[in-house]
């Protein structure tokens, strides 16, 4: 049986409710420095808390697409995101008007060749490399952890 890697784009949910689950794809911004895998996070825009890049579908972006660039608006990366998607996690997102939603996210690992000194929400949003345990320990969305937990390059295709 041979696999095939297909390259979708994204679906559109007709969300007709507010309490329709949404779609968001994540990027898990990823180094290798003597031989350690290191995460890069990014701090939320209202609470600070530290998550990884991410955001919602984009007209004629892949899933995979849509990731690499909310890694690159939020967090100012340059590299290579792969389009193997590593796993799910869902949060609940509070918006202003004090609805909660509830989001999936979709996680590619992101391999970063540069951090720019200059990205579009530098001034809104501090970022930091971790080791994958201090990463797991300073998320914020307890469903993710498990995915940086059981990170592991060596398994992605080169």
């Amino acid at each position: 049986m041979t696999a095939v890697k297909t390259k979708h784009k994204p679906q559109r949910l007709d969300v007709s409710h507010k309490h329709d689950v949404r779609t968001q794809f994540g990027a898990l911004c990823y180094r290798v420095q003597d031989d350690r895998v290191q995460v890069l996070l990014v701090s939320s825009r209202g609470t600070g808390r530290w998550i990884i890049p991410k955001g919602w579908p984009m007209d004629g972006e892949t899933p995979a697409g849509a990731a690499a660039t909310e890694a690159y608006e939020e967090a100012g990366v340059e590299g290579k995101i792969s389009d193997i998607c590593l796993g799910i996690y869902s949060y609940t997102k509070t918006i202003p008007k004090g609805d909660n939603l509830p989001i999936v996210v979709a996680v590619f690992p992101f391999k970063v060749k540069r951090l720019l000194k200059d990205f579009p929400e530098a001034g809104e949003r501090k970022r930091k490399w971790f080791s994958l345990k201090k990463a797991a320990a300073m998320i914020s969305d307890p469903e993710l952890v498990p995915l940086i937990h059981g990170f592991d390059v060596k398994h992605l295709k080169r």
